[in-house]
């Protein structure tokens, strides 16, 4: 028999949460987990790290909820900000930035699409094309600080080169990019 899931007033959540009992961590868990997994998800695209960090997220949640102020905001507005916090940490760490070196741009067309709902499927294809189009730096160094989330930085410090040559190339993508989308976006007005 499935458990039934608990849900209690923001109030009580709190307190239960204060006394530290059971009912709630169990109602923390089966009131929050979907929406801040979500919120994980789309921060980091791989679900197991994703779900590593919920877990995480829900034991810095239970064990510093004296810092929670109810003043200050909602329950729901400070475990997004946590969460948020944390998914930035792991794409952070370098083990992390070292593995997302090798992935591919193309792997993450569906998640990007789905986590902005008035984006265009046909802009993103457009982009996407774009940017396979351009030369191997400048596509590298776009993929890493658009689409991992890398900064300047850590581009440079990855790929070996000076900060002004990744800020040059960045620059260089993005104007092309932009050349492209506009010309695109003249042929398709043209023929409509």
């Amino acid at each position: 028999m499935a458990r039934r899931e608990i849900k209690l007033s923001e109030e009580l959540l709190i307190r239960a949460i204060q006394e530290k009992t059971d009912l709630g961590a169990k109602a923390l868990y089966d009131m929050y987990a979907g929406s801040l997994l979500g919120v994980i998800s789309r921060i980091v695209p791989e679900s197991s790290l994703a779900e590593d960090i919920l877990q995480e997220l829900f034991l810095k949640i239970w064990n510093s909820f004296d810092k929670y102020d109810a003043l200050k905001g909602r329950l729901f507005t400070w475990m997004v900000n946590l969460a948020r916090n944390l998914a930035i940490d792991a794409l952070r760490k370098k083990d992390y930035r070292q593995q997302a070196l090798h992935v591919n741009l193309a792997e993450y067309g569906n998640e990007l699409v789905q986590a902005s709902p008035q984006f265009d499927p046909t802009d993103f294809k457009l982009v996407r094309s774009a940017v396979v189009n351009l030369p191997d730096k400048e596509r590298q160094v776009l993929e890493l600080i658009y689409f991992k989330g890398f900064k300047h930085t850590e581009v440079a410090e990855a790929l070996q080169m000076p900060l002004g040559t990744v800020k040059t190339l960045c620059r260089a993508a993005i104007n092309k990019l932009r050349e492209y989308y506009l010309s695109d976006r003249r042929i398709v007005a043209c023929s409509a």
